[in-house]
């Protein structure tokens, strides 16, 4: 439906090589408080990475929410945390002889059987393993943002390409969603070094804290860096914010798992520029208290 028109988005946006990244999150540091990440939906409240995560997300007035992204033995781009099927869904039970139950290993018709809601709640029962495309489309329906984590990509050789084919043939790779709905990260240098060789408009993050010796090497293929607040100070926060990344502007962080209200507040006197929780009321409230 997009094609024609991203494509030819796309060729003006590759002419001129760089786009500035998003504008929301590049004016973090000035705001008053981080923006607030949904982890995986909104983890605590709904099954993770699945649409009724994303409406819940929603619901709480969340306007950025993050996935993980693997594929399938025949190709499919799926929304699912871990490697294997077995955390999240009814696997075991529907193919008992699959062990161990490796995302690869199986089709997506087969993974679009399994049950991924029951494990979280019998009010979930019957929720399925969303596809990418299906859960771009619930956030985008949603008017949300989205942090996509590419997961794994050493088992899915060429993963970058594909989820950058699938996001211009969904209308993402737009000005309107390059400047301020899209981040596209992960724990693997080399696959957010690939997104944005490929691309080099769209917003990228690396997933770790690098020492502040490399970071003038990260910011050659890194919008932000996204270390787990367990690592985190101040004097770090501060060393990443002056470096300045791949479209000019300073190194931004987000920092993951954040779930209290105490700790919310710790980072975010730290400075950074965006908070991902799986309970983004939990702290936004704490954030907005006096």
């Amino acid at each position: 439906m997009y094609a024609r028109a991203v494509a030819a988005a796309t060729t003006v946006l590759l002419g001129a090589m760089v786009l500035s990244p998003t504008a929301e999150v590049l004016a973090a540091g000035g705001h008053e408080r981080p923006l607030i990440v949904g982890h995986r939906g909104a983890a605590a409240y709904a099954p993770e990475n699945t649409l009724p995560s994303v409406d819940k997300a929603a619901a709480l007035g969340c306007r950025w929410v993050e996935n993980d992204v693997q594929r399938t033995r025949d190709g499919e781009l799926v929304v699912l945390h871990d490697d294997s099927l077995r955390r999240t869904t009814n696997v075991e039970q529907v193919f008992p002889g699959r062990a161990p139950w490796k995302v690869k290993d199986f089709t997506a018709a087969e993974i679009s059987r399994l049950d991924a809601g029951s494990w979280f709640s019998p009010a979930y029962a019957g929720t399925r393993v969303p596809t990418l495309k299906q859960y771009m489309r619930r956030v985008e329906q949603r008017h949300e943002k989205l942090l996509l984590e590419v997961k794994n990509p050493e088992l899915y050789p060429g993963v970058e390409r594909q989820i950058l084919k699938l996001l211009g043939h969904e209308g993402w790779l737009d000005r309107r969603h390059l400047t301020d709905r899209l981040i596209v990260q992960s724990f693997s240098a080399d696959s957010v070094r690939t997104v944005h060789r490929l691309d080099p408009a769209v917003t990228t993050a690396f997933l770790g804290r690098p020492a502040t010796a490399d970071l003038r090497r990260y910011a050659g293929f890194a919008d932000l860096i996204n270390p787990s607040w367990t690592t985190l100070t101040t004097e770090y926060v501060s060393r990443v914010h002056a470096v300045p990344g791949p479209h000019g502007s300073p190194l931004r962080v987000f920092t993951w798992t954040v779930d209290d209200a105490p700790r919310a507040r710790t980072v975010s006197g730290y400075g950074v520029d965006g908070i991902i929780s799986d309970r983004p009321d939990v702290v936004r409230a704490a954030l907005d208290a006096p």
